[in-house]
């Protein structure tokens, strides 16, 4: 990994697409500061899709799409797109097809039994009531722990990982890949096997090793030092900052980029 103040501006001037981690990567301990924010805004402004992709909640996505500056959210890991629509509403696109979807809700129910009855311990995330495509536990500080929630999701015929706050589970065998590069061949007629330098992506947990694999403009938040070890591929620049100042730190990149062309 290479220090993100020291890139190359000329290597960012391709990049129209921001893609970002929430979860300690827009946030910091939990919280979304206004420097944060106002860099969101900022890309939005000098033409820069911003789309956050995330293992959060749909109710939490929702509410982002809703209000926050970015022109839509793909949340649960990938198991859905909500982009705002003209006034207060949203459009929301899921994996599965509508037929599939109430099958898979029965069938991660029945999971979910399963891998408490095989890891007592495991504990849903308080945000799960707010879930509607995913199994989300909350993440035990003790990696033995994490591992073998992991296990029994994946021994239940579920896909897995974890990211700061959850374990998750799904199925689909879909991840934040999948469903970006779905998203930005439907919505947006961007083909990133062919146009991958058109975006950049900013993480910082395991979740996020497949789009660091892909793209070639990664950006990992200072903390992502944390789980290099579980990451295959790291990402190319790191900022000095945690969280949302590394964030921003990599808008003002992008969008010094821009201000050059």
């Amino acid at each position: 990994m290479r220090p993100l103040a020291g890139a190359e501006i000329s290597e960012l001037r391709s990049v129209r697409f921001v893609l970002t981690d929430m979860d300690e990567t827009l946030t910091y301990r939990g919280r979304l500061s206004a420097r944060t924010y106002d860099a969101l805004e900022r890309l939005q402004r000098a033409g820069v899709t911003v789309i956050p992709v995330t293992a959060a909640p749909a109710g939490w996505c929702d509410q982002m799409a809703r209000m926050w500056p970015v022109d839509g959210v793909i949340g649960e890991n990938g198991g859905f797109f909500f982009e705002r629509a003209e006034g207060h509403g949203l459009v929301r696109t899921f994996w599965h097809g509508e037929v599939d979807r109430q099958a898979i809700v029965t069938r991660l129910d029945e999971i979910a039994r399963q891998v408490r009855e095989a890891v007592p311990s495991a504990t849903f995330a308080d945000d799960q009531p707010f879930r509607l495509t995913s199994i989300a536990f909350a993440r035990p500080q003790e990696i033995d722990a994490r591992l073998a929630i992991a296990s029994a999701l994946r021994a239940a015929g579920a896909d897995a990982t974890d990211n700061n706050l959850w374990v998750l589970g799904w199925l689909g065998g879909y991840d934040k890949l999948a469903m970006a590069r779905r998203v930005l061949a439907e919505r947006y007629d961007v083909d990133i096997d062919a146009a991958g330098d058109a975006v950049l992506y900013v993480g910082d947990s395991i979740n996020d090793a497949p789009m660091f694999g892909f793209f070639r403009h990664t950006v990992g938040v200072s903390t992502v030092v944390r789980d290099l070890p579980q990451i295959p591929t790291p990402p190319n620049w790191i900022t000095e900052g945690p969280g949302g100042d590394g964030f921003v730190e990599a808008a003002e990149t992008v969008l010094r980029a821009r201000m050059a062309k």
